[in-house]
């Protein structure tokens, strides 16, 4: 009977069933638009008529500080999202 005991008790701690609870980690990478994945628009084209001093530097600045902004939060967004380091 003492073998008996000894066998089932042997048994019961070679068991396979964990102590803890395994936990599965996943990550998941969300979509992006199709239409943040595409460059930014060229700039307006300046009307076919002498401008200004003040019209050009007003409209230059403008339109390239906005330029420059818009694709460098595309590209940083798209790095970010595709798991790629930045130049």
């Amino acid at each position: 009977m003492a073998t008996v005991a000894g066998w089932s008790a042997i048994a019961s701690a070679c068991s396979t069933a964990p102590d803890k609870p395994t936990v599965k980690v996943e990550f998941l990478r969300p979509e992006l638009p199709a239409a943040s994945r595409q460059p930014c628009a060229d700039p307006v084209r300046l009307p076919a008529r002498d401008l200004t001093a003040a019209e050009v530097t007003a409209s230059w600045g403008r339109d390239r500080a906005g330029l420059r902004i818009c694709e460098a939060r595309r590209a940083a967004a798209v790095a970010a999202i595709d798991g790629v380091a930045l130049p």
